[in-house]
């Protein structure tokens, strides 16, 4: 079988404002226990691996088996990280064992009057047959959003 190989590119902004502190917001990615318990848990999936290093060149891993579907893989770099201002990181995804994107994303952390304005910036190239993967990508964020926004409470 011939693998069509080819590049895409997709790229996104998400801006979500959170009516709590930027100090909570930051804690739900910077504290391990409550990123996984909005990230990296879910009753979609049965999780495999779990890494967390949040520090700069520090790695996280996740990976799960979604129920009936494939086995995804996130391995992530921090890059850049100024607490309560800023989270830079590369990452790649697999799905059941093929490389389909490296992204590189910022997270930005905004104190504004009704709490914390949240900015959510990506690029993403995406491998062969992922290349249309993009507007996905976008939307799985969305849902990730979603999750912290109900963690945050």
């Amino acid at each position: 079988m011939t693998v069509e190989r080819r590049l895409a590119h997709a790229g996104f902004t998400l801006t979500r404002d959170y009516p709590v502190p930027v100090e909570d917001v930051w804690q739900a990615f910077a504290d391990e226990t409550q990123k996984r318990s909005w990230f990296g848990d879910s009753d979609a999936f049965d999780s495999r691996e779990w890494a967390f290093d949040f520090r700069v060149g520090g790695r996280d891993v996740d990976e799960a088996q979604f129920h009936g579907g494939p086995l995804s893989r996130y391995e992530a770099v921090y890059t850049d990280i100024v607490e309560h201002v800023r989270i830079v990181t590369t990452y790649d995804m697999w799905l059941d064992g093929i490389h389909m994107s490296t992204s590189v994303a910022s997270l930005e952390f905004e104190r504004i009057p009704e709490g914390t304005r949240f900015t959510h910036a990506e690029h993403g190239i995406f491998f062969d047959r992922f290349w249309a993967d993009g507007v996905n990508r976008e939307e799985g964020t969305r849902g990730i959003l979603e999750a912290l926004a109900r963690h945050l409470g």
